[in-house]
């Protein structure tokens, strides 16, 4: 890892076995942002550790619930966040075990078999459903975000139009849009889960796309990053997941819609998607999802089904309860 980043992460960077394991993730071709996050988690529990005397390798069971106590009373952690600070110590603790260093994981890793009965893990799963803006604050976040800069409008109009993650969205290139066709590719070496996909992108999203390029050429005439910087300090440098998120917490803070963030497009296009009437293997061949569990957020979201029943449901209760009344009468 760049000594810079290491800076910010002292017991990782005091610890040689954690620095390996991190290291090997980097080697193994993890996505950036994984590594990171990794090297967070790790640097996190090494803290915790040393705080109550105990070390890596020899800590227990019983030092692992007081880090969960510790992340849930004394921080406030949320339960998915939590849980992800813990698959990052088991990973890291079965490498030890692969390495000799340790005889047992003190984490407990959740089982779970296709009748959905199994063993849990130490935090319980909480399936949250997304959050979306209503109509009238996403028409207003809309109003705020068309007074910005055509490059701004331009990666607003993308992201919505073709549900992208902020990563997604950053590392596009040039030759990844098709302007005939009007499709964008997203490169598998960009997604979170490394599956690739080609989607479609709406005519107005087109234009944006077209003025963007106008001004993108007073930047920078060869190919490579679409997305490029303005500012003095890094002219035509690639605009980084970083700056979009200021970027979108700005507009976001100007609409007065602080929750806003940019997962939040991703989120209502899926969800109009399911609203639409697609097939939830369509929508997941659109999100790029592997797994059919995370499209279902959105339908359920969409409370596309459950309006259809509850439709149906209310008709023929309706219908029973005139016809009740019909026969009362006679």
């Amino acid at each position: 890892m760049q000594k810079k980043r290491l800076d910010t992460l002292p017991f990782l960077a005091a610890d040689p076995s954690a620095l390996r394991w991190v290291c090997l993730q980097e080697d193994l071709l993890r996505a950036p942002n994984t590594v990171d996050a990794y090297a967070r988690g790790i640097n996190d529990w090494l803290a915790f550790c040393h705080s109550v005397a105990q070390t890596a390798v020899a800590a227990g069971r019983d030092t692992v619930a007081l880090y969960v106590r510790s992340l849930h009373i004394s921080r406030q952690l949320a339960a998915a966040t939590i849980r992800h600070r813990l698959t990052v110590v088991r990973l890291y603790c079965d490498w030890l075990c692969e390495e000799g260093l340790r005889e047992k994981n003190p984490v407990r890793r959740g089982m779970w078999k296709n009748n959905g009965k199994g063993r849990p893990g130490i935090v319980p799963v909480q399936r949250r459903l997304p959050w979306i803006p209503d109509d009238e604050d996403w028409v207003h976040f809309l109003e705020v975000a068309g007074r910005a800069d055509i490059r701004t409008r331009f990666m607003l109009a993308l992201a919505y139009d073709c549900a992208l993650r902020r990563e997604e969205l950053c590392k596009i290139a040039t030759d990844d849009i098709d302007p005939a066709r009007r499709l964008l590719t997203v490169r598998a070496e960009n997604t979170k889960n490394r599956c690739g996909r080609v989607v479609p992108y709406s005519s107005v999203t087109g234009e944006l796309f077209m003025d963007w390029l106008a001004e993108r050429r007073q930047l920078s005439t060869s190919r490579g990053p679409l997305f490029l910087s303005r500012s003095p300090r890094n002219r035509a440098e690639p605009v980084s997941g970083w700056t979009w998120s200021k970027i979108v917490r700005s507009l976001a803070l100007k609409a007065g819609q602080p929750s806003i963030s940019t997962h939040t497009f991703r989120h209502l296009c899926l969800t109009e998607l399911a609203r639409a009437g697609w097939d939830i293997h369509e929508i997941a061949m659109f999100a790029g999802h592997r797994r059919i569990q995370s499209t279902l957020l959105y339908i359920h979201l969409s409370a596309r089904d459950l309006s259809q029943r509850f439709g149906r449901t209310v008709a023929s209760l309706r219908t029973n309860t005139l016809a009740a009344l019909r026969e009362s009468t006679q």
